[in-house]
C-alpha cells in the first residue's frame, strides 16, 4: 500500500461533464483553494454515466496518473461524490490520496468550526461520511476465517473500529441534542419576549458575514473565500419604530449540499427554519446568481424553511457599474428587494428601512377596555404586547392603547375592543 502524505498540497483536479449531476468547476478551484490546497492542473472530460470501478474511464484515468506523476502531485480532487470502492480503486491505481467533493467541504468545515457545537457538528458528519469508507484503511488485517485451524479472533479489527465508531457517533448525537435543547429554550424565550427573528441565509461567499458586521458592529471573521464561518451568532439589531430584532448569521450553502452536513447541522440550520423572516443574502456580481438563488431555495426546502417570508439582499453594488442602492417594493408597496453593499455600508439604513416597514405591516394599534373583574389580563399580556397609553377610572376600569401582532389578536376576543384611527 502506498504511503499518505499527511497534508496534501499539490492539488490535480478531476472534473467531467455529465448528463446529470453537473457541478461547477470554478467551485471547485475555490473549494480547494479554501482547504488550502494548490491547484495545479484540472483534467477535464465527458461522459454518459460514470464508470462504476473507477468513476473515469480507463484512457482518462491514464492520462490523470500521467499527469499526477508529471507535475508530483500530492491529492487528486474529484470534483464529483465518489462511492467508497470508487475511492479505494481510484487511490491505488493513482497511487496518491484521493478525496471527492464530499470529502472537501467536510474538510474545509473541519478547519472553520470554532464553538463546541460546530465542532462536534463537523466531527458527526466526518464520522459518518468515514463509516462507508473503513474498509480501505484496513486491507491488511485479518478477517474471521472458518474451519479448523483457520478460524481468526473473535473480532477482527475492523468491526472493532465500525463498533467504535458507531459508539462515538451516539455520543456525539446525545452531545448536540442537548445543545439543540439549549437553542431551542433560548428561542422560546425570544418567541416570549416577541422579539422577531431575521436569519442571515444565502449562497456561500455572498457576505452574510460581513453584512452582519455591518449592521451589528459585532467582529465575527469574514473573508473572500467559500465557508468562511460555520458557526451561528446572533446579535441584537434595532430597526427604528418597530423596535429591534434578533439577526442570526448561518452556514452558507452550497450546490449539493452533503447530506452528512444538512444532517449535521440541522440544529444551527433551525435558527433559518424558526426565524420570522429571511434576508437572502445574494453577490449580485455572480454571473451564476440566479442558478446559486435556485441552490438556496432547495437548501431551506430541505430544512422546511421554503414558506417563511423572504427579503432578498442583493450586496456587492459595488462592484457594478450604475447602481446604486435602492429598494423594489411589489404591488402591495412591500419591499421585495434591497440592493447594497456591505463592505462598504451604501444602502444599508435602506435595509434597516425595509426590516422595519415589514414588521410594522404585521402590527396594529388597538384601543382595550378592561373592567376592574379583568384587570389580571395585563399580566398575561406582558412581553405579547406593547401598551402605548393607560388610563384608570375611580371605580378600577382600564382603558388601554396596545400595539399587538396581528397573530396575536386572539387574546382580545373576550374584551371591549375599538380601531384606532
Amino acid at each position: 500500500m502506498f504511503e499518505r502524505p499527511e497534508a496534501g498540497e499539490r492539488a490535480v483536479l478531476v472534473h467531467l461533464n455529465l448528463q446529470v449531476g453537473q457541478e461547477d468547476l470554478d467551485e471547485l478551484k475555490e473549494l480547494t483553494k479554501s482547504a488550502g490546497a494548490q491547484p495545479i492542473c484540472v483534467v477535464t472530460g465527458s461522459r454518459h454515466r460514470p464508470d462504476p470501478k473507477y468513476f473515469v474511464g480507463k484512457g482518462k484515468l491514464d492520462e490523470i496518473k500521467t499527469v499526477v506523476s508529471e507535475q508530483q502531485a500530492d491529492i487528486v480532487i474529484v470534483n464529483h461524490p465518489l462511492s467508497p470502492s470508487q475511492e479505494r480503486n481510484l487511490e491505488k491505481a493513482l497511487e496518491v490520496r484521493v478525496v471527492d467533493r464530499n470529502g472537501l467541504i467536510l474538510d474545509i468545515f473541519a478547519q472553520r468550526a470554532q464553538t463546541f457545537e460546530g465542532k462536534l457538528q463537523v466531527e458527526l458528519a466526518q464520522l459518518k461520511h468515514l463509516s462507508t469508507r473503513l474498509i480501505r484503511g484496513w486491507t491488511h488485517l485479518e478477517r474471521q476465517k472458518g474451519g479448523i485451524g483457520l478460524r481468526g479472533p473473535g473480532e477482527t479489527q475492523l468491526e472493532t473500529d465500525r463498533r467504535l465508531l458507531a459508539v462515538r457517533i451516539k455520543q456525539i448525537q446525545q452531545r448536540l441534542e442537548k445543545v439543540q435543547k439549549q437553542r431551542h429554550q433560548g428561542r422560546s424565550k425570544r418567541k416570549k419576549a416577541e422579539i422577531p427573528t431575521v436569519s442571515l441565509v444565502g449562497y456561500t461567499n455572498a457576505g452574510k458575514s460581513t453584512l452582519f458586521n455591518t449592521l451589528t458592529g459585532a467582529d465575527i471573521y469574514a473573508a473572500d473565500q467559500l465557508f468562511a464561518t460555520l458557526d451561528p451568532t446572533l446579535r441584537h439589531l434595532a430597526i427604528g419604530d418597530s423596535g429591534e430584532v434578533v439577526l442570526a448569521d448561518t452556514v452558507g450553502f452550497i450546490r449539493h449540499l452533503p447530506h452528512e452536513l444538512v444532517a449535521a447541522f440541522r440544529s444551527t440550520l433551525q435558527e433559518a427554519s424558526e426565524a420570522d423572516l429571511l434576508l437572502h443574502v445574494i453577490d449580485a456580481h455572480a454571473e451564476d446568481r440566479d442558478d446559486t438563488i435556485f441552490q438556496v431555495n432547495q437548501v431551506l426546502d430541505d430544512i422546511e424553511a421554503g414558506k417563511i417570508p423572504q427579503l432578498r439582499v442583493f450586496n456587492k453594488i459595488d462592484l457594478l457599474d450604475g447602481v446604486l442602492p435602492h429598494i423594489d417594493y411589489d404591488d402591495q408597496g412591500r419591499p421585495v428587494n434591497v440592493w447594497i453593499s456591505a463592505q462598504s455600508g451604501a444602502g444599508c439604513e435602506l435595509l434597516r428601512q425595509a426590516l422595519s416597514a415589514f414588521f410594522a405591516s404585521s402590527k396594529i394599534i388597538k384601543k382595550c377596555f378592561l373592567p376592574a373583574s379583568q384587570a389580571g389580563l395585563k399580566a398575561k399580556w406582558f412581553g405579547l404586547v406593547r401598551f402605548i397609553d393607560e388610563t384608570v377610572n375611580d371605580r378600577g376600569d382600564c382603558e388601554l392603547t396596545i400595539e399587538i401582532d396581528k397573530k396575536n389578536l386572539g387574546l382580545l376576543k373576550d374584551i371591549r375592543v375599538e380601531e384606532v384611527a
